[in-house]
C-alpha cells in the first residue's frame, strides 16, 4: 500500500508531517484553556498538571519515535502496534477507540465553531441549537467532499491552516506577557484563599483529562507513516510537534493567571482565550482571537477527519476491518472509511443537542477513548524493550527505550484512573457496538469469531457497556 501511495504522488514531507502533528493538537483545546483551568485549579496545580502531562506525553512521543525505527514494517501507527503486541481483537479495539475518539474530537470542533459564532449571532447559542447543528452538518459534509479529492491536497491545506493559526496564538502570548501582573499570579498560585497542598492534589486530578485532550494528535505522523517520504521523519515530526505545542499550552495557561483572577477566568465564556485578550486590549482583541479560533478549529477539524478515516482504512487494508472500509476513489482517498466516519460524526452531533455541557463532554470523552490506544502503544514499546525484539544485544538504546516506555505506560494508566469510572463506562458503550465491525471482518475471512481470551474480553466489555446504559437510564450517569 505504501508503494501505491507513493506512486500516486501522495508522499508527505517532514514539514507536512510536523504540520499534521501540530495541526491535530492545536485546535479547540488551547483556546478554551484559560477558563477550563480556572474552573479546576490555581497556577500551582496548573504547573504540576503540565509537568505530569508533559513528562508522560513526551515519553509517549519517544515511544512512537522508537517504534517507527524498530518496527518500520508496521505502517499503520497506533493501531498496528496494538495488534502486533496483543493480538487481533485488542488491535481492533485500539483502532475503534482511536477512531471514535477522532470523531468526538471533530464534534468538539464543530460545537466550538458554532459557540464562537454564537457570541456574535445569538441563533447559534452555545453551539448546540438546532440552527447550529444544521450549519455544523453542512460544514461536516463540505469537508467530506474536500477530503474525497485526495489526502495530499487536504494535508497541504492543513499545513497552511497550521501556520495561520499559530501566529494569533503567538500574538496572544506576547500581549499577555506585556500585561502580566506578578502579584495577581501570586494570588492565583494556590487556587484557594489559604495554601493547602492537599487541595492542590484534588485540583490537579480534575485537570488531567483536559491535558490529555490537548495532546491528542501526537500520533498524527505515525498514523500517516505509510505516506512519509522518509520514515526517519516520523519520529522527528512527532517529537518536534509535541515540544512546540507543549510550549504554547504552558504559556497560554500560566500567563492567563497573571491577567485575570481565578474566578474571572472561570466565568469566561468559550472561547476563553478571547475573553483574556479582551480584558487586555478591548473588544477588538476578542474579535481577533475569535476569528483566529475559527481558522484554528477548521484546520484542526480537517486533521481529525483525515486521522479518523485513515485509521479505519489502514485497519481494513490489514483485514481487521470489513473490506468496504479499504475502498479508495480515483484520488486515492479512503472513500468507504470517510462515509462511515462522517455518518458517525453526524450522529454524535444530533446527540449533542441533548447534552447539558456538550463541548466539555466531547472533550473529555475524546480523552477517555484515546487513552486506551495510547496505553497499548506504550505497553507494546515496553514489551519490545523487555524482550529485546528489534534490538541488538547489549544495545544501550534498549534500556533508554524501556525507561521511556515504562513512564508512558504508567502515565496512560494513571490518566485512565484519574478519569474515573464514569468515562470508562461511557467509553464501553461506544466500544461494544463497534465490535460489530470486527465480527463482519471475521465472517468475510471465514475465521472463528473470537478466540477464548477474546471472548472473555468482549464479555467484560459488554458487561461494562450494560452498566453504563443502566447508569444513564437511572440518572446515575449524566451527559
Amino acid at each position: 500500500m505504501a508503494a501505491s501511495a507513493n506512486e500516486a504522488g501522495q508522499n508527505l514531507s517532514r514539514n507536512a508531517l510536523i504540520a499534521l502533528v501540530i495541526g491535530s493538537m492545536v485546535g479547540s483545546g488551547i483556546f478554551a484553556l484559560p477558563a477550563q483551568f480556572g474552573r479546576s485549579t490555581g497556577a500551582l496545580g496548573a504547573i504540576i498538571a503540565w509537568v505530569i502531562a508533559g513528562t508522560g506525553m513526551l515519553a509517549l512521543a519517544f515511544v512512537f519515535q522508537s517504534l517507527s525505527q524498530r518496527k518500520p514494517e508496521l505502517d499503520a501507527g497506533i493501531y498496528a502496534y496494538a495488534k502486533a503486541g496483543f493480538g487481533d481483537y485488542i488491535g481492533f479495539a485500539s483502532a475503534v477507540g482511536y477512531w471514535i475518539g477522532c470523531c468526538l474530537a471533530d464534534v468538539a470542533c464543530l460545537i466550538l465553531i458554532k459557540a464562537t459564532l454564537g457570541q456574535f449571532f445569538p441563533v447559534f447559542g452555545d453551539g448546540t441549537t438546532p440552527t447550529a447543528i444544521a450549519v455544523a452538518s453542512l460544514l461536516l459534509w463540505s469537508v467530506h467532499l474536500l477530503v474525497l479529492r485526495g489526502i495530499k491536497g487536504a494535508a497541504a491545506l492543513n499545513t497552511a491552516a497550521t501556520f495561520a493559526k499559530i501566529i494569533p496564538i503567538l500574538l496572544f502570548i506576547v500581549v499577555a506577557v506585556t500585561a502580566f501582573d506578578g502579584g495577581l499570579f501570586a494570588r492565583n498560585f494556590w487556587g484557594t484563599a489559604q495554601p493547602d497542598f492537599g487541595d492542590v492534589v484534588t485540583q490537579v486530578r480534575s485537570t488531567m483529562l483536559l491535558t490529555v485532550f490537548v495532546f491528542v494528535g501526537i500520533e498524527g505522523a505515525s498514523v500517516y507513516s505509510r505516506y512519509a517520504s522518509n520514515r526517519a521523519d516520523i519520529g522527528i515530526a512527532t517529537v518536534s510537534g509535541f515540544l512546540t505545542v507543549l510550549c504554547l499550552l504552558v504559556l497560554v495557561t500560566l500567563l492567563s493567571y497573571g491577567v485575570l483572577s481565578r474566578p474571572e477566568l472561570a466565568d469566561l465564556p468559550t472561547p476563553s482565550m478571547a475573553g483574556v485578550m479582551e480584558s487586555i486590549v478591548g473588544r477588538w482583541g476578542s474579535v481577533f482571537i475569535s476569528m483566529a479560533l475559527l481558522i484554528a478549529i477548521l484546520g484542526n477539524y480537517l486533521s481529525w477527519s483525515l486521522l479518523a478515516a485513515e485509521i479505519l482504512h489502514s485497519a481494513a487494508i490489514q483485514r481487521t476491518m470489513p473490506t468496504f472500509l479499504a475502498s479508495e476513489n480515483a484520488h486515492k482517498a479512503p472513500v468507504g472509511a470517510l462515509w462511515l466516519t462522517n455518518s458517525v460524526i453526524q450522529a454524535f452531533l444530533i446527540v449533542s443537542w441533548f447534552a447539558e455541557y456538550a463541548f466539555t463532554l466531547a472533550l473529555k470523552m475524546t480523552s477517555a477513548m484515546t487513552l486506551i490506544p495510547y496505553f497499548l502503544v506504550a505497553a507494546y514499546g515496553l514489551k519490545l524493550a523487555s524482550s529485546g525484539e528489534g534490538y541488538v544485544a547489549s544495545e544501550r538504546a534498549r534500556t533508554v527505550d524501556g525507561i521511556g516506555a515504562s513512564i508512558a505506560t504508567l502515565y496512560a494508566a494513571g490518566m485512565i484512573y484519574a478519569g474515573g469510572p464514569k468515562f470508562l463506562l461511557l467509553s464501553a458503550i461506544l466500544y461494544a457496538p463497534g465490535t460489530l465491525l470486527f465480527l463482519i471482518a471475521r465472517r468475510e475471512r471465514k475465521e472463528r469469531l473470537f478466540k477464548p481470551v477474546e471472548s472473555v474480553l468482549f464479555g467484560a466489555l459488554a458487561i461494562a457497556a450494560g452498566a453504563g446504559i443502566y447508569g444513564l437510564a437511572v440518572g446515575a450517569i449524566s451527559i
